[in-house]
């Protein structure tokens, strides 16, 4: 892997400033210039502010913030007021999905073995160079003293299957959302950050009634395989982001609609993917 050279410290304050996304590639990051460079670009630039409902973001967040720390949630609270119903019998109760996230909140504190398991520091920042480019990454929970570590992730069937258009497949969740790559990416970062090879788990729980929950690991050559790919990616995004090339657009987001300009006929057959 390449030598790490930091040009900005990540603290927990700035770890989320949009502008530390132009010195560090994150996963959410790199998702998002697989799907529209263009979007993503825009984004970054500050030409472009995307609509999309935060409900489930807001969700995750708040599961990862219970298991982060007390004064965490209760920061979490406070700053995100739109949690709480303002009308009716739940006035100034959190609203039906949390209610969804606390089940999901109880269904893994009540079970030992997770107890057992999710110990460690919580939310460390890792950084590190991967593919040319510098990364950052927030880790769940890292236990460096027994070389694991944990990532919590929310969905809504553990059996549930995806369908990759791409590759013309059926995919489970972990594959399909790249979670894979993300937990190659950690563990990398946190080979270069601390020096020690740990091993990744996913925490996984539903958001079906009773929740259920699992703890999951990838096979390395799955993990081996996403990082190949990423890296192959990657240089095309370097040079889109360093203006050096036209970035691609998806011309079906909402910024490539908003963007479009008619030019010349397309065939019929170019409108499935």
């Amino acid at each position: 892997m390449d030598e790490v050279r930091e040009t900005l410290t990540l603290t927990p304050q700035n770890y989320y400033d949009p502008s530390t996304d132009w010195e560090y590639m994150s996963f959410s990051r790199f998702k998002q210039f697989q799907t529209c460079e263009a979007e993503t670009l825009a984004e970054l630039n500050g030409q472009w502010k995307p609509t999309s409902d935060e409900t489930a973001l807001l969700v995750g967040n708040y599961l990862h913030s219970y298991f982060e720390s007390p004064e965490s949630h209760t920061k979490f609270m406070e700053t995100h007021p739109q949690i709480l119903a303002k009308t009716g019998k739940n006035k100034g109760k959190p609203k039906a999905q949390f209610k969804t996230a606390d089940s999901m909140i109880e269904a893994l504190t009540a079970d030992q073995v997770f107890n057992e398991l999710y110990q460690g520091t919580k939310e460390t920042i890792v950084t590190g160079k991967f593919g040319g480019m510098l990364w950052k990454g927030k880790i769940d929970c890292l236990n460096l003293a027994d070389k694991y570590f944990v990532d919590l992730k929310t969905t809504r069937d553990l059996h549930q299957g995806y369908y990759n258009e791409v590759d013309h497949l059926r995919e489970d969740f972990v594959s399909y959302r790249q979670y894979d790559l993300q937990m190659a990416i950690y563990r990398e970062l946190i080979q270069q950050t601390f020096g020690v090879d740990c091993q990744p788990y996913i925490v996984a729980v539903t958001k079906q009634t009773p929740p259920d929950k699992a703890i999951l690991e990838i096979p390395d050559e799955q993990l081996k395989a996403a990082l190949d790919d990423a890296q192959k990616r990657l240089p095309h995004i370097q040079q889109a982001m360093n203006g050096e090339i036209k970035p691609n657009r998806c011309e079906c987001c909402d910024y490539c609609r908003d963007t479009k300009r008619l030019a010349k006929p397309i065939s019929i057959r170019m409108l499935l993917k």
